[in-house]
């Protein structure tokens, strides 16, 4: 009897079952694992032509700098007390050697990839890959040669743009990131190592991978080495769906992580390098933070979302907005906003002068404002934090329960800080130094709830539950910043 459910439970007892049903209604089966790999051949020939090899050269100065080199120093000094010069130079002494003509020569810079865009030379690329070159040479598979002109370069999405004087180029065909999936097969051709129409394949690891303020990348396995970068990342039908850019290394060569820019946002930058030969980016002047689960738990938010403001720029237009520090951004434009990286790229790719609509949850509702935007400019840096007066005003010890001592502050202070109210912490102990506050924060809203004197400080706590966590906006110098303090039971 055991010999009997042993063989009707056989993997071979099943499978001549399935394939007697199979006979018997004349349903094809096909065997597990019998489903080939891809081939690439015909992407590689139909690809292959519109892929370039980019060579960058930079002029080097021959001159002698004031005072010599250190090889030019020791070869004297081994003359002089050895008799002799070093292996392999000449015995003669540096004040004899006649003058070389001082000039540039231009040396090897780099290696790199890129993809012909249009037909009259167009030639796509990353920015790190041509930026800063005196001369770029770009190579076509059929090894006719061409100097090239830098159209632009935008080092915030590492795009650049070159054209050559040439008709008739094949170009490549441009995909739909948006149907790329994770998993799905895909392919690059590039030069690493400047070994040209070198073709790796891989997978989508990931997709929406932030490794940067405007682009989220896609993220393969698909070998990438240096001179890969600006080389097309190609679908399985024969579209470029994005531009490899980056790898994870710790030993500077391919480690199974590699880095893509989006061709959709890639194109949209050469759009605009091609047109006015910069980009133009939004800007509304907030600098922002995630929001934690603790933080969306306190302050009401069904799920942790959206950008939390740290600090609102002076004369900004997310200031002339209303924008407060604290508020979370949940929405722009309508758009919801998952997490904080997507709201820089949602600003930046509006035009600047255009108006539009942020959400914001501020003190358990939800609020629209309407923003003028900006155009990105080059970043400010941070005011020093104020140093705290010399006579402090008389501390209120409502708070010892969260471990919070503060008192009222000066109309000095609140000048300076740019507040309307709030109350300085004055000495912390535990809890509240396990919440990450000290001496000299400022308390802005508790259990959210905006406070704007000591008196209304204390009415709060006075309300708490002392049990449970209570959650508190502070701000430190420029930065407002949410935490939670948990009672000590």
């Amino acid at each position: 009897m055991i010999e009997s459910k042993r063989m009707f439970n056989s993997p071979a007892w099943l499978i001549g079952c399935v394939l007697g049903w199979a006979v018997l209604t004349g349903v094809p089966v096909q065997a597990q694992g019998t489903r080939g790999l891809p081939d690439f051949t015909e992407l590689v020939e139909q690809v292959g032509p519109s892929v370039v090899n980019i060579r960058t050269l930079e002029k080097v100065s021959s001159r002698r700098q004031p005072g010599g080199n250190a090889d030019e120093e020791m070869q004297e000094l081994f003359r002089r007390f050895f008799g002799q010069p070093l292996p392999g130079q000449p015995n003669t002494p540096r004040q004899q050697r006649p003058n070389r003509p001082q000039q540039d020569e231009e040396q090897p810079r780099g290696v790199g990839s890129g993809f012909i865009l249009t037909a009259d030379g167009f030639i796509m690329t990353n920015a790190h890959v041509v930026d800063g070159a005196d001369q770029v040479l770009v190579t076509l598979p059929d090894k006719r040669e061409f100097k090239a002109r830098i159209v632009g370069v935008d080092k915030r999405s590492d795009v650049a743009v070159v054209k050559v004087e040439a008709i008739g180029l094949p170009v490549v065909k441009i995909g739909d990131v948006n149907r790329l999936k994770v998993g799905e097969w895909v392919m690059a051709i590039g030069s690493p190592f400047g070994l040209d129409n070198s073709v790796t394949a891989g997978i989508v690891s990931a997709k929406q991978r932030d490794t940067g303020d405007y682009l989220p990348f896609i993220q393969t396995d698909v070998a990438i080495n240096p001179g890969n970068s600006g080389g097309p990342l190609i679908n399985m039908r024969g579209e470029v769906v994005g531009i490899n850019s980056q790898i994870y290394s710790r030993s500077g060569g391919f480690m199974g992580i590699s880095f893509s820019i989006p061709i959709d946002e890639a194109i949209r930058v050469s759009d605009q390098l091609r047109t006015i030969g910069r980009v133009q980016r939004g800007r509304i002047g907030v600098q922002i933070d995630q929001v934690s689960k603790d933080v969306a738990e306190s302050l009401g938010l069904a799920k942790a979302q959206g950008a939390l403001v740290r600090s609102v720029e002076a004369g900004s237009p997310a200031e002339k907005a209303g924008v407060e520090a604290g508020d979370i951004i949940t929405r722009f434009e309508g758009k919801p906003i998952e997490k904080s990286a997507d709201l820089p790229r949602m600003v930046g790719s509006v035009k600047p002068g255009s108006k539009a609509t942020l959400t914001v949850w501020r003190r358990g509702s939800s609020k629209d404002l309407q923003v003028t935007v900006a155009e990105v400019e080059p970043e400010k840096t941070a005011q020093k934090a104020p140093a705290a007066p010399a006579e402090k005003p008389q501390a209120s010890m409502a708070g010892q329960f969260l471990g919070l001592t503060v008192s009222e502050l000066t109309e000095a202070q609140r000048q300076e800080l740019k507040l309307r109210g709030g109350v300085r912490v004055e000495a912390v102990t535990e809890p509240a130094t396990r919440a990450g506050l000290s001496e000299g924060d400022v308390i802005l809203a508790v259990a959210n709830t905006e406070i704007k004197n000591v008196k209304e400080f204390e009415a709060v706590l006075a309300r708490l539950d002392k049990t449970k966590p209570v959650a508190i906006l502070l701000r430190r110098g420029e930065w407002a910043q949410y935490t939670l303090i948990r009672p000590q039971r």
